[in-house]
Formats: C-alpha cells, sequence, structure tokens
C-alpha cells in the first residue's frame, strides 16, 4: 500500500550548536538560527548536557527533517508547547498507571516466578515506601487491586513538583513500562535503563526461558529497550 502521508521536508542546515540562552537555559542553532518546537516556540532547555543531547540526535538526520528521528527533542519539545495543561495530563497519567502499577500484580505461580518478582518487584516497592513513603498495596493474579486515594494523593503531589521537563519523561516511562515506580526508579537512577526493562518485562522473560524466544516479541523488546536507553539518557541529561 502505497502511504498517502508528504515526506518529512528537507533539511536546510548544516552546524547544529548548543548555545546558552540568557535567564531561560540552554537552545539549539541550525546554522546560527535558533531551533524551534513544532508548535513554534523556541527549543530550550533548562541544562547543556540536555541541549547537548539534542545537538547529538539533530546532527543524525539525514537529507530529511524526521522529528519520528528526534525523539529526545520530541519529549522537549511537548513540555515546552504544552504548558500547564500538558502537565496537568501527565501527571494524570502518572496516577492512572500507579493505581493498576505493574509491580503490584504478583503470579500465583510458578514458585520460581514469584521468587523473582519477589525479588526484584518487591525490592522496588520498599524503594517506594520508604524512600517517598509510597505504600502500594500488592495484588496476586490479575485481579484489579486498588491504591488507597491518599497514597495516590501522595504521588501526585510529588509528580506534580517536578520540572515540566522530568514530567515529560516520566509520563513517557510510565506509559513504556507499564508502570509509574519504574519509570520513577529510572529518572532517580535507582535503576538504569537495562535493569528497568527488566522489570518491566520479568514475566515475558520467564516465559521464554520456558517456551523459548518469538522473533517478532524480540524485536519488539529490542526497539522498547532501545527508547529505555534514549530515557536513560533523557533523565541523566537534566540531572
Amino acid at each position: 500500500m502505497t502511504s498517502s502521508s508528504a515526506p518529512p521536508p528537507r533539511r536546510l542546515f548544516t552546524a547544529i550548536a548548543a548555545v546558552s540562552v540568557p535567564d531561560a537555559g540552554f537552545g539549539l542553532t541550525l546554522d546560527g538560527r535558533r531551533a524551534r518546537t513544532p508548535a513554534g516556540g523556541a527549543l530550550v532547555v533548562p541544562r547543556r548536557a540536555l541541549a547537548e543531547r539534542l545537538v547529538e540526535e539533530w546532527s543524525g538526520l539525514g537529507d530529511r527533517l524526521d522529528w519520528a528521528a528526534l525523539p529526545l527533542t520530541r519529549l522537549a519539545a511537548a513540555a515546552i508547547d504544552e504548558g500547564e495543561a500538558g502537565r496537568a495530563r501527565n501527571v494524570a497519567s502518572l496516577l492512572e498507571y500507579a493505581g493498576a502499577d505493574l509491580l503490584c500484580y504478583f503470579a500465583d505461580g510458578p514458585e520460581a516466578l514469584v521468587r523473582r518478582q519477589e525479588e526484584v518487584w518487591g525490592g522496588l516497592l520498599d524503594w517506594a515506601r520508604e524512600t517517598h513513603g509510597l505504600a502500594f498495596r500488592r495484588a496476586r493474579g490479575i485481579i484489579h487491586q486498588p491504591q488507597s486515594e491518599a497514597m495516590l494523593a501522595r504521588l501526585g503531589e510529588a509528580v506534580a513538583a517536578r520540572d515540566a521537563f522530568t514530567l515529560a519523561g516520566l509520563a513517557f516511562g510510565a506509559a513504556l513500562f507499564g508502570s509509574t515506580l519504574l519509570a520513577l526508579a529510572l529518572a532517580e537512577g535507582r535503576l538504569d535503563a537495562d535493569a528497568a526493562f527488566a522489570a518491566a518485562r520479568l514475566d515475558e522473560a520467564f516465559q521464554e526461558e520456558v517456551w523459548g524466544v518469538d522473533d517478532e516479541a524480540a524485536a519488539k523488546a529490542r526497539r522498547l529497550a532501545d527508547e529505555a536507553h534514549r530515557l536513560e539518557a533523557y533523565f541523566r541529561a537534566l540531572d
């Protein structure tokens, strides 16, 4: 089937640089002109390290300005363009994932899987309680276990206090992992990208050990693992 979508516009610049923007942060210049977001806002981020990551992305473009090839830029641009409405949506999304967080749903068996979940997920639930005062309720099986309103309110206050760029990354991570807790753990350096992605795929990895690896599923896992690594780079650049 032939796509009716127009190709991305041609790349009309060669030199990309990170520059200081007084009283605002750090931006990008394209042949000396300031880069802008899709909505026309100034592409300015709070840390030079993140601006330099964006330069790396833009430098890797081919002869087309393809936004699909600029994942970190898209995250930053969303934080800029979506404003307070975007912040509110991201907080709501994080609370929605937390309300049915992957890490709270332990298997009934087999015992080897349960032990692995207790070691990995149980440790992260302990971390959330001890570090952030977030006491998530555990469940066995797939029956929904509502989380307490008080805990979710506490979580909501904590994530709403984050800057817009971190909040955008957290919301992306929660959707990627199916877990607000894993997104938080990655953002705060409690886990690296490999460990966070492994925790999110713990059940699938166990099944693959038993039944073997499906090629299509493995390819999808590699793509998602790459996204986890890019998200880790985004968070570390914001530190």
